[in-house]
């Protein structure tokens, strides 16, 4: 009798090869999908500033911030943030305060927009819990500040 093997061995090698993918490679394109995102959407805010400022007086009304100081947040954390963590730079805090944006949306102003939220959460989550990856200004900071600790002074 012969044993059934499951997943049949050709499966089990491109499984095999899938789980070699470096981390680093994977978090980058979840990097790059968190600032395509935010960027188109700042700045299609900035091309038209006027009808922004309108949006945010007559139907995002996010609660607390009068709605020019929110406009102006909103566009300068999508376009700042999203390019932070493309680059890979304070790349933790700044997924962490587009995950704080993104839930202020879910919450005030469209909670209908789940389906989009929870993808942009899917991608962000592993951002902010397991960093940027070796292909990013923080590890290239961090290799260069404990290179230079791990040498003796003189």
């Amino acid at each position: 009798m012969t044993a059934v093997v499951f997943p049949p061995a050709p499966v089990q090698r491109v499984l095999s090869a899938l789980d070699r993918v470096p981390y680093s490679v994977l978090i980058l394109v979840a990097r790059a999908a968190t600032f395509s995102v935010f960027i188109h959407s700042g700045l299609q805010k900035l091309s038209d500033w006027n009808a922004t400022l309108m949006l945010f007086r007559d139907e995002y009304k996010v609660p607390v911030l009068p709605p020019e100081v929110a406009a102006y947040m909103a566009a300068s954390m999508e376009l700042g943030l999203s390019t932070l963590v493309l680059l890979g730079l304070l790349t933790r805090l700044s997924a962490l305060g587009l995950l704080g944006m993104v839930a202020v949306i879910q919450i005030f102003v469209y909670p209908m927009a789940w389906p989009d939220h929870i993808q942009w959460l899917g991608f962000m989550i592993f951002i902010v819990c397991r960093g940027p990856g070796a292909f990013s200004l923080d590890a290239l900071i961090s290799r260069m500040l404990n290179g230079r600790a791990a040498r003796p002074a003189g």
